[in-house]
């Protein structure tokens, strides 16, 4: 056997594994020293602020009553108010149906049209 070859391939191991801890110890001390702010840090406030704007509105539209277009007459209830007035209703089918037509075809009827201004020169 040959003790320099030894020697060399020994001394490359070690030297490899060396450089390897050391790039090891770099990297670790990059991430922990140098934090990288996240690349849509403000688009994610922006979203979460949209966010609770969303649940806010739903959550008032959801509880309280208020109308949905006053020139047809059609109104929001709050869902205990309307889950209580659906279980009144429907205690009479044939009369809960008649009034359920009656109400969608209300709200679905065209909104009237303004009647045209007269001309000046009339």
């Amino acid at each position: 056997m040959n003790y320099q070859t030894i020697n060399r391939a020994s001394a490359a191991a070690i030297g490899l594994i060396i450089a390897s801890v050391i790039y090891a110890f770099a990297a670790v001390g990059v991430k922990v020293l140098l934090p990288v702010p996240a690349i849509d840090a403000d688009r994610a406030a922006e979203r979460t602020k949209a966010l609770a704007e969303i649940r806010t509105a739903e959550e008032n539209s959801l509880n309280t009553s208020g109308w949905i277009d006053e020139s047809r007459g059609i109104a929001r209830a709050p869902i205990e108010v309307a889950i209580q007035q659906a279980a009144q209703a429907w205690q009479n089918p044939a009369a809960a149906r008649a009034d359920l037509i009656a109400r969608e075809e209300k709200a679905s009827a065209p909104v009237p049209v303004a009647p045209a201004k007269p001309s000046a020169f009339e």
